[in-house]
C-alpha cells in the first residue's frame, strides 16, 4: 500500500499544471452526471455518490458555480455516460486497467487501442487481469491540525484498515464494502475529504528496471490524457531509484 500512496504524491504534485486541472474537472463533471443519474437525484442529501463527487470537486478546488452547473445540466439534459473497463499489459508485463466514462463507445476503445499499440503495450480481454487488483475505497484528508491518535478507534470502527501520512495529508483505505461507513464517520466528525474514492489496488507489485519502468509510465500517462479515462491502475512498484527519476522528470 506504501507504493499506492508514493504515487498518489506524485500526482498531486505533478496536477498544479492548468492542463492537468482542466482535466481533473472535466474527469468530476462526467462523475457528478453519472451520480445524477443513477442515483435518481440532484439533492446531496438524498444521493451519496453525489455527495462524493461534490467532496472530490471541492477537494480539486472547482469552482462552486462549476459544481452547481455541472449539477444542473446533468438533470436536464439527455446525455449519458457509460463505464466501461480495459485490462492491457505494457512494458516489462506490467498490469495495467482502465476505466472510462464514455457516451461513444466505439470512440473510446478505438482510442485505447491505439493508445496501447502505439506505445508499446497489448490491450487484453476482460476479466485477464481483473484479479490482480482489489477493489478499496480511499481517503484523502488533511492532515492540518488533526490529532489521528483521537480519533483513531472511530476510524478503525468505521472499518479503517491503513492509515498513511505524505506530505500534508493522510490516506485512509477501507475495504469496498465500508466506504460508506467510512464517509459517514467522516462527515459525524466533521472532517472534509480532499477526495473519496474507490480505487482498484494491485495485490502485489512488480519491480522493473527504471528504464522499463518508466517506459510503462509513458503508456499510463498517455491512457490518463484521454478524454474518455477517468483512472488508470498498475501495479509497478515505487522503488527509490524510479521516485528520483519521476522527481527529476
Amino acid at each position: 500500500m506504501s507504493g499506492h500512496s508514493k504515487w498518489s504524491t506524485i500526482k498531486r504534485k505533478k496536477g498544479a499544471a492548468d492542463a492537468k486541472r482542466s482535466k481533473a474537472f472535466s474527469r468530476i463533471v462526467k462523475e457528478i452526471s453519472i451520480a445524477v443519474k443513477d442515483g435518481g437525484s440532484a439533492d446531496i442529501d438524498f444521493n451519496p455518490r453525489l455527495r462524493t463527487a461534490v467532496a472530490n470537486a471541492k477537494g480539486a478546488n472547482m469552482p462552486k458555480d462549476n459544481i452547481e452547473r455541472a449539477i444542473k445540466k446533468a438533470s436536464s439534459d439527455n446525455s449519458s455516460y457509460t463505464e466501461v473497463t480495459f485490462e492491457g499489459t505494457g512494458q516489462g508485463g506490467v498490469a495495467i486497467f482502465v476505466e472510462c466514462l464514455t457516451d461513444n463507445n466505439q470512440r473510446t476503445v478505438s482510442n485505447v487501442r491505439a493508445i496501447f499499440n502505439k506505445k508499446g503495450g497489448s490491450l487484453g480481454k476482460n476479466g485477464s487481469l481483473s484479479y490482480l487488483f482489489e477493489r478499496k475505497g480511499s481517503f484523502t484528508i488533511k492532515s492540518e491540525g488533526l490529532d489521528v491518535e483521537e480519533i483513531e478507534l472511530e476510524l478503525i470502527d468505521a472499518g479503517l484498515e491503513e492509515i498513511e501520512q505524505e506530505d500534508d495529508v493522510i490516506i485512509l483505505t477501507v475495504a469496498l464494502e465500508d466506504f460508506g461507513n467510512m464517509q459517514k464517520k467522516l462527515e459525524e466528525l466533521k472532517i472534509e475529504a480532499q477526495n473519496a474514492e474507490l480505487q482498484r489496488i494491485a495485490n502485489t507489485n512488480r519491480t522493473l528496471p527504471t528504464e522499463t519502468a518508466l517506459k510503462a509510465l509513458k503508456l499510463i500517462e498517455a491512457l490518463e490524457e484521454d478524454d474518455d479515462v477517468q483512472n488508470v491502475y498498475h501495479d509497478i512498484e515505487m522503488t527509490e531509484e524510479l521516485e528520483v527519476a519521476l522527481n527529476e522528470e
